[in-house]
């Protein structure tokens, strides 16, 4: 029998970081944030404006939830933040990230 179904804790993180990676995606959208994931080398990618456009580049070389929390970082002190919807999963993450704390 195969050791990969025995750990569901773990499998279970992973896809609440990717779909938290995802909504987060989509929340930059609507904050008006073009999202862009590159194979960045060692640059830890970041919020950039090119001609006037708001993006984040995200570093496809690192884990889902390196990137989740560079996106954050990212677009948490935009203004218009708190009036978007959000999970409670990934507002409690927010908070985290505003708080300086390392993101389970």
């Amino acid at each position: 029998m195969s050791s990969a179904g025995c750990r569901p804790g773990v499998d279970s993180k992973v896809a609440d970081t990717l779909g938290l990676l995802e909504e987060a995606r989509q929340l930059a959208k609507d904050l008006g944030y073009h999202v862009r994931e590159e194979a960045l080398g060692d640059l830890p990618g970041g919020p950039c404006t090119v001609g006037g456009v708001r993006h984040v580049l995200l570093n496809l070389e690192h884990t889902a939830a390196e990137r989740l929390d560079r996106l954050l970082a990212a677009i948490g002190g935009d203004p218009g933040i708190a009036a978007e919807p959000k999970s409670r999963l990934l507002e409690t993450r927010l908070k985290k990230i505003a708080r300086g704390e390392a993101a389970d």
